[in-house]
């Protein structure tokens, strides 16, 4: 069995400074193979707030692998944000925007879907869906993860990434079985395979891990749990009146019958 924690949507420097020792308590305590952090480390892609985000990283025992979001750009250096938009997080967090990290028999491909030149609409660039799609591996199961979701419900008010819908059909006919996302801080997995859409596609969309906007009323990460065909999904939440996180939710599902069920 091989075990991920999915973080995403950090925001330090708008964070609950009282949950990052119950968030790293947590996280030590589920003994992950594999941490995977899916962009918005940041509030504001400032230096003070990129250094944050890295000693919180550094705290994490399980090896971590970790893409931008469209908060980790300068908003308010125009420059850099034109011409050298990832510069910073590069200086913390290694020169590749999209690392590649395995974990026993899963396999997890980044992808960077921030786009500098717009504040919050993500895009899938030219050359992305091919890479991923050359990292598959035919025998193992196979984890896209990005900031930007790849599909919506209709509830949400955002733009899709530009490229998502082909991005998602064309990766889940390549075999890649998980997608990881964030950018909503809404959860949405099982409204998302309702949909019948990408029966092939477990879609995790996790909620924000520390923000601290009260709107989004908890805080939360996930935890997957992958033997074979099957994945046991944890939700860890912790309310944002709260200062610890309650015993998660669980969801059993396959993929046995070639299609993605809960079981």
């Amino acid at each position: 069995m091989t075990r991920i924690v999915h973080l995403t949507d950090l925001h330090f420097g708008f964070h609950r400074q009282a949950m990052v020792e119950p968030l790293l308590e947590r996280i030590d305590a589920l003994r992950p193979d594999l941490v995977v952090v899916g962009g918005d480390l940041t509030h504001r892609g400032l230096p003070g707030q990129l250094a944050q985000a890295r000693a919180f990283l550094d705290r994490i025992a399980a090896p971590v692998m970790c893409m931008p979001g469209n908060h980790d750009v300068p908003l308010w250096n125009p420059v850099a944000r034109t011409f050298w938009p990832f510069a910073g997080y590069r200086r913390l967090f290694g020169p590749s925007l999209t690392p590649v990290g395995r974990a026993g028999d899963v396999r997890v491909m980044a992808i960077n879907s921030a786009d500098p030149y717009s504040w919050q609409r993500g895009k899938i660039r030219a050359g992305e869906i091919s890479r991923v799609i050359g990292h598959v591996d035919p025998i193992g199961t196979n984890i896209a993860a990005l900031h930007h979701p790849l599909q919506q419900l209709p509830r949400v008010d955002k733009a899709l990434a530009r490229r998502a819908t082909e991005a998602l059909s064309r990766m889940e006919a390549a075999g890649v079985q998980v997608v990881l996302s964030g950018h909503l801080h809404r959860w949405a997995v099982d409204e998302l395979l309702a949909t019948g859409r990408h029966p092939r596609v477990l879609q995790i969309q996790t909620g924000t891990a520390l923000c601290a906007r009260l709107t989004d009323r908890q805080n939360e990460f996930a935890l997957l749990d992958i033997e074979g065909a099957d994945l046991r999904l944890e939700r860890h939440m912790a309310p944002m009146q709260a200062m610890a996180f309650d015993p998660p939710q669980v969801g059993q599902y396959s993929r046995a019958s070639g299609v993605w069920r809960r079981v």
